[in-house]
C-alpha cells in the first residue's frame, strides 16, 4: 500500500466497525465517545431509543470522516490547490477536536494528520499539472490569436480591393471564420474585432461609393448616348454627304469617349445608332456610284493641277509663290469629287508644298525681323567695345610696364573678337 493511500483507507477504516465500540449510551440516555483520553459525553437524543441515538451520533462521525477521505482523495487526484488544501486541513481540524460523534477519533485525527504530508508529496505533480495546463492555455491561446491575426490581415489586406464580387465573398467568409474561432480575452478580442470591422466597413464603404458613382454614370451615359442617337436619326435621310459624313464620324467618336454604360442598354442605343448610320451611307454610297463616271474626269483635272502645284518648287519668289499657291488651289477644291484613295494621295502632295512655302515664309521672316536684327546689332556693338576697351588697358598696362597683365588683357580680347566675329555673320544673316 502506497503512503498517498493511508490517509483515505484510514479515514475509511474509521467507518467501519460496531459503533458501540467507539461509543455507548447510559441509563439517562447520555451518548459517549471513547478517545485516547477516556470518555466524553457528546449529547442525547431524546425520545429514542439507545440504538437510534447511538447511530444518530455515528452518522455525525461519518460525515466529517467522509469530508476527511475526501479531502485526501481531491489532492491524490491533483484536483485541490495546495494551499487550499492545508486551509482545510485545519478547518477539518478543529471540526475532529469539537465533533461530538461516536466513531474512532484517534483513528480519524490520525488520517487527518497525515494529509499534510500527503499535500507537501502531491505539490510538485499539482504544480507541474498546473504548469501544463498553464502552457496548454498559453499555447491554445495563441493558436487562437494567430488564426484571429491572420484573419483581421488579410481582411486589411483586401479593404482596397475593387474586385467587388470576389472580395466581398471572401470578406463574408473570413466573418464566419472569426465567429467559428475561439475568444481571446475581452482586450485582445476587442483590438482585433476594431481591426476586422474597420476594414470591412472601408471595404463596404468604397464599394457603395463606387456602385453609387457607377450607376450615376451609366445614367450619364445612357442620356449622352440617347441625345447622339436622336442626332443621328435625325441625319439618316440627310443628302449633304460631305458634312453629314463628317459629323457621323464626330457622333461615333463621341459615342466611344461616352464611355460603357449598362449592357443592355447600349446594345439598343446602338443598334439605333448603327441602324441610322447605315441608312445614310447606303443612300451616300448609291449616289456615289450614279457619279462614279465623273471621278475619272476630276482626277484628271486634279492631277493637272497637282502638277503645277509642285512646279512651284524651288521657290524663286515667295510672294509670287503664294498667290500662285492659292489659285491653284482654289482650283483643285472645285474641281469635283475623286476617289478617296487618289485623292488623299493628291492630297498630301498639296500639303508638302504648303509645308515648304510655310517655311519658306517663316526663314523670311527671321531674316527681317526687326527686333532680332536690332538684337544682334547690339550685342555686335557691345563685342566692339568691348575688344576695344580691353587692348587700351593693355596698352596702359605696357606703358605702365606691367607685361604680364598686358597679355591677360589681349587674351582677353583675343577671346571676345573671336564671339564678335560670329555675332558680325548672324547679323550678316539679316536682310535690309
Amino acid at each position: 500500500m502506497s503512503a498517498q493511500d493511508l490517509p483515505i483507507n484510514s479515514a475509511a477504516a474509521a467507518l467501519i466497525g460496531d459503533p458501540a465500540k467507539y461509543g455507548r449510551v447510559d441509563d439517562a440516555g447520555m451518548v459517549y465517545v471513547q478517545t485516547p483520553d477516556g470518555e466524553r459525553v457528546v449529547g442525547s437524543y431524546p425520545g429514542k431509543t439507545p440504538e437510534e441515538a447511538l447511530a444518530y451520533f455515528v452518522r455525525k462521525f461519518e460525515v466529517v470522516a467522509a469530508e476527511v477521505a475526501l479531502l485526501a482523495a481531491r489532492i491524490v487526484s491533483g484536483a485541490m490547490v495546495p494551499d487550499n488544501a492545508l486551509q482545510a486541513v485545519n478547518k477539518l481540524r478543529n471540526q475532529v477536536e469539537h465533533l461530538n460523534g461516536v466513531g474512532n477519533i484517534a483513528a480519524l485525527k490520525s488520517s487527518l494528520e497525515q494529509i499534510p504530508s500527503l499535500i507537501d508529496e502531491h505539490r510538485s505533480a499539482y504544480e507541474a499539472k498546473r504548469q501544463a495546463e498553464m502552457e496548454a492555455k498559453a499555447a491554445k491561446r495563441a493558436a487562437a490569436l494567430e488564426g484571429k491575426e491572420k484573419i483581421v490581415i488579410e481582411a486589411e489586406s483586401l479593404k482596397d480591393s475593387e474586385q467587388w464580387k470576389a472580395t466581398g465573398d471572401r470578406l463574408k467568409d473570413l466573418l464566419e471564420e472569426w465567429k467559428k474561432a475561439p475568444r481571446l480575452d475581452k482586450k485582445s478580442d476587442t483590438e482585433l474585432w476594431k481591426r476586422f470591422s474597420a476594414a470591412r466597413n472601408h471595404f463596404d464603404k468604397k464599394r457603395r461609393t463606387h456602385f453609387a458613382s457607377l450607376s450615376k454614370k451609366q445614367s450619364e451615359v445612357k442620356s449622352a448616348k440617347e441625345k447622339i442617337v436622336q442626332e443621328a436619326e435625325a441625319l439618316a435621310n440627310s443628302t449633304d454627304w460631305v458634312a453629314t459624313a463628317r459629323r457621323y464620324k464626330a457622333l461615333m467618336d463621341q459615342w466611344k469617349a461616352s464611355g460603357r454604360g449598362k449592357k443592355n442598354e447600349d446594345a439598343k442605343l446602338w443598334e439605333r445608332f448603327k441602324a441610322a448610320q447605315d441608312t445614310f451611307f447606303a443612300a451616300k454610297n448609291s449616289d456615289l456610284e450614279k457619279r462614279s463616271e465623273s471621278f475619272a474626269e476630276n482626277l484628271v483635272k486634279k492631277e493637272a493641277l497637282v502638277s503645277e502645284i509642285e512646279a512651284l518648287l524651288p521657290i524663286a519668289n515667295l510672294d509670287d509663290a503664294k498667290r500662285k499657291f492659292r489659285d491653284l488651289k482654289s482650283k483643285y477644291a472645285k474641281a469635283g469629287m475623286v476617289d478617296r484613295n487618289k485623292k488623299a494621295q493628291l492630297d498630301r502632295k498639296i500639303e508638302n508644298v504648303e509645308l515648304s512655302l510655310k517655311e519658306a515664309e517663316q526663314e523670311q521672316w527671321r531674316r527681317t525681323d526687326p527686333g532680332a536684327k536690332s538684337r544682334a546689332l547690339e550685342v555686335v556693338n557691345q563685342l566692339i567695345a568691348a575688344v576695344a576697351d580691353y587692348e587700351a588697358k593693355a596698352a596702359r598696362a605696357d606703358a605702365a610696364g606691367d607685361s604680364r597683365k598686358a597679355a591677360e588683357l589681349r587674351e582677353a580680347a583675343s577671346a571676345r573678337s573671336i564671339w564678335l566675329a560670329e555675332a558680325q555673320r548672324g547679323l550678316a544673316e539679316f536682310s535690309s
